[in-house]
C-alpha cells in the first residue's frame, strides 16, 4: 500500500470505532462508550502520523498525547487536558482496580461532552490530513 492508502485505511477502520462509540453511549454503556471514543481519535492521529512521518507504520502505543507529539501536530493546551483524561478509558478501563472508579465518575452527561469534545477534535484532525 501507498501512504495515502495507508492514510485511508487507518481512517476508514476509526469509523468503525465510532459507530460503537455512538452506539455504546445510546446503550448507555459509558466506560465502554468511552474506550471507543478513545480507539477513535488513536487511529485518527495515526493516519495523521503516517502523512506527517516517511514510514507508513504508527508506533504502537495508545497514548494520545505521544501519538500527536509524534504526528509533528501541535495540540492547543485545553484539548491536550482532554486527551489525557480520554487516555484513562484506553488504560485504565482494563484494570480491574481501576475499573469500578471509571463506573462510578462515567455519567450520562460526562459522555455526551467527552462526545462533543471528542468529534470536535477528530474533524480538525481529519483536516490535518
Amino acid at each position: 500500500m501507498n501512504k495515502q492508502e495507508h492514510i485511508a485505511y487507518w481512517i476508514k477502520i476509526a469509523s468503525k470505532d465510532l459507530d460503537m462509540f455512538e452506539f455504546l453511549k445510546d446503550q448507555k454503556k459509558f466506560v465502554p462508550a468511552l474506550f471507543y471514543g478513545h480507539l477513535y481519535l488513536e487511529k485518527i492521529l495515526k493516519a495523521t502520523w503516517i502523512k506527517n512521518n516517511d514510514d507508513n507504520v504508527p508506533p504502537k502505543t495508545h497514548n494520545l498525547l505521544k501519538l500527536a507529539k509524534d504526528a509533528k501536530i501541535k495540540i492547543p493546551d485545553e484539548q491536550q487536558e482532554f486527551l489525557v483524561k480520554l487516555n484513562t478509558y484506553q488504560i485504565e478501563s482494563r484494570y480491574p482496580e481501576d475499573i469500578d472508579r471509571l463506573y462510578e465518575i462515567t455519567t450520562e452527561q460526562l459522555v455526551e461532552d467527552y462526545f462533543g469534545q471528542i468529534k470536535m477534535i477528530a474533524t480538525w484532525l481529519k483536516e490535518q490530513v
